[in-house]
C-alpha cells in the first residue's frame, strides 16, 4: 500500500497540471490581439512612461533639496517614502510594458516577414538589457531611494528609447496608411 503513494502523488500532479493547462486562455501567436497589445504597450511606453518631463519630475533632485530645506524631518521622511513608492511603481510599469512588447516579438518574429533577424536579435539584446536595468533600478531604489542612481535611470531611459525605436520600426506595418494602400491595391486589382 505504501508503494502506491508515489504513484498517487504523480497522478495528482499530472491532474493539476492538466487542470491549469485547460484553464489557460488560448492565445493565437501573431494574431491581431497580439498586434494591438504590442502597439498599446509601445504607445504607453512612448507617451505615458518615458517622456523626459515625467522622468524629470519623478527623479527631480530640486524637489528633495526644497523639502529638506523647508520642511521638518517627518515631512522629509514622508516625502522620500512617497517618492520611492512612485519611482518603484514607474519602474514596474516600464518593465511590464517591456515584457508585453517582448512577448509579442517572441511570438510574432516567425510569422511576419518584415521582422528581420538582425532587428530581432538587436531587440532581444536590448530587451534583456532593459529588463536587467529595470530590476537593478528597482533594487537600488528600494535600498537607497529614488535619488541614489541617476546614471541607472539614464541608462534605463536610453535602452527603453532604443527598444521603442526598434519596436516601432518592427510594428510600422500596422500603420493605417499601409492598410489604406493595401485596400486601394486590392480595390484596383478587383476592377481589372
Amino acid at each position: 500500500m505504501i508503494q502506491l503513494i508515489p504513484f498517487f502523488a504523480v497522478a495528482a500532479l499530472l491532474f493539476l497540471s492538466l487542470f491549469f493547462a485547460m484553464r489557460r486562455k488560448p492565445r493565437a501567436e501573431g494574431g491581431s490581439a497580439a498586434l494591438v497589445e504590442a502597439r498599446q504597450a509601445l504607445n504607453t511606453l512612448q507617451v505615458g512612461l518615458l517622456p523626459p518631463e515625467l522622468i524629470g519630475r519623478i527623479f527631480a533632485q530640486e524637489d528633495l533639496e526644497y523639502v529638506v530645506a523647508e520642511a521638518p524631518a517627518g515631512v522629509h521622511k514622508l516625502f522620500l517614502n512617497e517618492r520611492k513608492r512612485i519611482a518603484l511603481s514607474w519602474v514596474d510599469q516600464v518593465r511590464s510594458q517591456v515584457v508585453s512588447l517582448r512577448r509579442f516579438h517572441l511570438g510574432a518574429a516567425r510569422f511576419y516577414t518584415r521582422l528581420s533577424l538582425r532587428t530581432e536579435t538587436a531587440l532581444a539584446l536590448n530587451f534583456a538589457a532593459l529588463i536587467l536595468a529595470c530590476r537593478a533600478l528597482q533594487v537600488l531604489i528600494y535600498v537607497w531611494g529614488p535619488y541614489a542612481a541617476p546614471r541607472v535611470v539614464g541608462a534605463t531611459l536610453t535602452t527603453a528609447a532604443r527598444v521603442c525605436t526598434i519596436s516601432e520600426e518592427s510594428l510600422a506595418f500596422m500603420s493605417p496608411a499601409q492598410f489604406a494602400t493595401i485596400g486601394n491595391r486590392s480595390a484596383g486589382s478587383a476592377s481589372l
